[in-house]
């Protein structure tokens, strides 16, 4: 699983320095940090409207959240670039707190 996040990043590290006349990627570097962040944003909403019509329906509609999901992380991982950051940080907390309730987890959090 890591290996497709791992080619993933390399690719979107590549297309962050392309030319954005010819890349979606650099294109959404070139426009900012807020440009990217709107499109994670549309992606959640679009994630979360496209759980809402999977609960209890049929295949097509799980594939739509299968397909918004797929959006939504690569929007996340465009941001992740843009902020010198690599799945590798995420899977590393992730694994941090594997062991962990996720009550525990909260409680330990610096505010």
């Amino acid at each position: 699983m890591s290996t497709v996040l791992n080619e993933l990043a390399t690719v979107l590290a590549e297309r962050k320095k392309a030319d954005p006349e010819s890349s979606y990627v650099a294109s959404l570097h070139k426009k900012g940090l807020n440009k990217i962040l709107e499109k994670v944003g549309e992606e959640c909403t679009e994630t979360i409207l496209a759980a809402k019509d999977a609960e209890g329906a049929n295949e097509a509609k799980k594939q739509d959240l299968v397909y918004e999901t797929a959006d939504l992380w690569f929007h996340s991982m465009v941001m992740l670039s843009h902020l010198d950051l690599h799945p590798d940080d995420i899977l590393k907390e992730l694994q941090r707190r594997f062991n962990l309730s996720g009550l525990e987890e909260k409680s330990s959090r610096t505010k």
